[in-house]
């Protein structure tokens, strides 16, 4: 088996300041659920999602086109603690709401071309435990990874480029899970 192109922080932030956080969230972020063209038809995505970035930061993935407007004063405290753990300047969050085990991400890869691929993207969860899912690209290697309130996964390079990854359903889950994705665009 390689040595694998990912870390798990377990505990990364302690359960009482992660449930401070999730209320947060679901609270100041401006939570919509766009629809995606599957096969020429338009389907609600299966979760929710926001985006916070620098001013002029844009992002598009499964034709949604995310923009920056700069970011809000009372979430830099949280974007500060994983720029340093991960020794990186991200300028931009997506954030993903699972209100429950129905809620899911089929496979794919952070690889964008607006994501700068020389960087880590780091994913910090909230709330319910998930199994997150990876495979090789070009391989039979697979792994699945309980991701647990609190726990800060680093994905540093070249994993979007090896591996997919996936959060499957989990109909036993009936929580809700706030997965926040740190990523470093590149200047446009």
């Amino acid at each position: 088996m390689a040595t694998v192109p990912w870390n798990l922080h377990s505990a990364w932030l302690p359960s009482m300041e992660s449930q401070d956080w999730l209320k947060v969230l679901q609270g100041q972020l401006a939570w919509e659920q766009p629809e995606v063209l599957v096969y020429g038809k338009r389907h609600p995505t299966p979760r929710l999602a926001a985006f916070l970035a620098d001013e002029g930061v844009s992002y598009r993935y499964s034709g949604v086109l995310h923009r920056g407007s700069g970011w809000p004063v009372w979430f830099l405290p949280l974007l500060e603690r994983v720029n340093q753990q991960c020794s990186t300047r991200f300028n931009g969050c997506l954030f993903n709401c699972y209100r429950n085990g129905e809620d899911r991400m089929g496979w794919h890869a952070d690889d964008e071309p607006e994501i700068d691929a020389s960087q880590p993207i780091a994913s910090l969860s909230l709330g319910a435990t998930r199994t997150f899912q990876l495979k090789q690209r070009r391989g039979d290697e697979r792994h699945s990874l309980e991701l647990a309130d609190g726990d800060l996964l680093v994905m540093e390079p070249p994993c979007q480029e090896d591996w997919v990854h996936a959060l499957p359903v989990r109909k036993r889950v009936s929580t809700v899970r706030v997965n926040l994705t740190f990523r470093v665009f590149q200047a446009a």
